[in-house]
C-alpha cells in the first residue's frame, strides 16, 4: 500500500508548501498588491483561521461523500485556488482565495489521515500517519525554499503557478494510485456521535498534548531567526542553512515517530515529551554558543515532529467509529496551537523577557504534557478500555 500513501504524500506536500511559502515571498506580494508587509501578514493568519474553523465544518458537511472523490475534489479546489491566487488583482481577493484554499487544506489532512490508516495493517498506522506528516516537513525543506527562489527570480505570481502545477501532479497521482475501496464513504455517524467521541479521555487528552506540543515548538520557532541573530550571534547568511538542518531533523523525526507509534505508542510518547522538555532546557543553556545551539536545534526539530505522529495516531485510533470531526480537528488543533504560541511569545517579549526565556516557557508546556500523558495512560490502564472498531463501510 506504499503507492497510495505516496499519492497522499504528494498532495500533503503541495498543501504544506502553499501554506508556508507565503512567508518567503511576503515582501514581493505586499509590493505587488499595494499593501504594507504587516497587512500582507494577514494572508498567513487568514490561512490558519481557514484551516482551524473551515476545515472541521467542511469535514462534517462532506461526511457522506466517497473519500477518494472527496480527496481528489479538495485537491482540485486547491489547484484552482493557486491559479486564482496567481491572477489575484488585489489584496482582498487574494485574502479570500487563501482562506478558501485553507478550508480545503484543513479538510484534506483530516480525511487523508483516516484514509492512510485504513490502507495499512493496525500495526502500521503510525508509519502511515508519518508519511502524510512528512509531506509538511519536506515542504519546509524543499518546497518553501524552492518556491521562494522562484518568486525571487520570476515574481511571486510564478510561485503560485508552480503550486498549481503541484496540485495537478497530486490529482493525477491520486486518480492513478488510490484504490477503489478508498472511495467508500462511512455510514453517517451523526453530529451527536461525532461530538460525543471527543469526550473520550484518550481523545481530549491527546488534543491537549497537541496544544502543549505546539506551544513548546512554535513559542520558540516563531522567533528563531531573531534568537539566532541576537542571542547566538550567527551571521545572517547562515540562518537559512540552520533552518534547513532543522527541517531535515524534522523529516527524520516524523518517520522515527511513526515507527515508535506502531511499537509502544504511549510509553514512547511520554519519553519523547520528557526529552523535549529537557531539549528546550538545553537550548536555553547553549543558545549563546553557535555550534551547540545548531546541534540542539536539529535534535529539537526531530523531536517536535516525532511526537506529532503518535499523538495523531492515538486520536485516529480512538475515534475510528466516528472520525470525520475528530480527524479534521487535528490540523485545526495544530494551527490554534501555533497561533497561541506566537501570541504567548510576543507577550513575553513585550513584557521584557528576552529571547532566551522562550525555550523555558516551552519546557514548562512539555512538562505539563508529560503529566497529562502519564495521567491519561494510567486512566486507560485502570479502565482497560480498548479502541473502537472503524465504522462499517457502505
Amino acid at each position: 500500500m506504499m503507492l497510495p500513501l505516496i499519492a497522499l504524500f504528494l498532495a500533503a506536500f503541495a498543501f504544506g508548501t502553499t501554506e508556508f511559502v507565503i512567508a518567503g515571498v511576503l515582501p514581493e506580494v505586499a509590493q505587488g498588491l499595494g499593501v504594507s508587509i504587516p497587512t500582507a501578514g494577514y494572508l498567513v493568519s487568514g490561512y490558519a483561521c481557514g484551516i482551524a474553523i473551515g476545515g472541521p465544518l467542511l469535514a462534517l458537511a462532506t461526511g457522506k461523500v466517497s473519500r477518494k472523490t472527496l480527496l481528489i475534489g479538495l485537491t482540485i479546489a486547491f489547484t484552482l485556488g493557486q491559479v486564482a491566487c496567481a491572477l489575484a488583482p488585489d489584496f482582498t481577493s487574494m485574502l479570500l482565495l487563501r482562506i478558501a484554499t485553507a478550508v480545503a487544506h484543513g479538510c484534506y489532512f483530516g480525511v487523508a489521515m483516516v484514509v492512510a490508516v485504513g490502507l495499512v495493517r493496525e500495526d502500521q498506522r503510525g508509519r502511515a500517519v508519518a508519511i502524510i506528516l512528512s509531506g509538511l516537513t519536506v515542504s519546509n525543506v524543499i518546497g518553501v525554499p524552492a518556491g521562494t527562489a522562484i518568486g525571487s527570480l520570476w515574481g511571486w505570481r510564478a510561485t503560485f503557478w508552480v503550486m498549481g502545477a503541484l496540485g495537478i501532479i497530486a490529482i493525477i497521482a491520486m486518480l492513478a494510485l488510490l484504490p477503489r475501496t478508498t472511495g467508500a464513504a462511512n455510514r453517517p455517524a451523526g453530529l451527536a456521535r461525532e461530538v460525543r467521541v471527543l469526550g473520550r479521555q484518550q481523545v481530549w487528552t491527546s488534543l491537549i498534548l497537541m496544544l502543549m506540543l505546539m506551544i513548546g515548538q512554535f513559542g520558540l520557532f516563531t522567533y528563531i531567526t531573531p534568537t539566532l541573530l541576537e542571542v547566538t550571534c550567527l551571521d545572517e547568511s547562515l540562518i537559512p542553512w540552520v533552518l534547513l538542518l532543522n527541517g531535515v531533523g524534522a523529516t527524520i523525526g516524523v518517520l522515527v515517530g511513526g515507527k515508535l507509534a506502531d511499537w509502544k505508542l504511549m510509553p514512547a510518547l511520554i519519553v519523547m515529551l520528557a526529552l523535549q522538555a529537557v531539549m528546550l532546557g538545553v537550548i536555553h543553556l547553549v543558545s549563546p554558543y553557535p555550534v551547540p545551539m545548531i546541534v540542539a536545534i536539529v535534535i529539537w526539530g526531530g523531536l517536535n515532529f516525532a511526537i506529532g505522529a503518535p499523538i495523531q495516531t492515538r486520536i485516529l485510533a480512538w475515534t475510528a467509529d466516528a472520525s470525520n470531526l475528530a480527524s479534521s480537528l487535528i490540523p485545526s488543533g495544530f494551527n490554534v496551537g501555533i497561533a497561541l504560541a506566537a501570541s504567548l511569545g510576543a507577550t513575553m517579549l513585550n513584557a521584557g523577557y528576552g529571547y532566551r526565556s522562550l525555550p523555558l516557557a516551552g519546557a514548562l508546556a512539555m512538562l505539563v504534557a508529560v503529566v497529562v500523558a502519564v495521567a491519561s495512560q494510567t486512566w486507560e490502564w485502570r479502565s482497560r478500555a480498548m479502541p473502537p472498531l472503524p465504522a462499517a463501510a457502505e
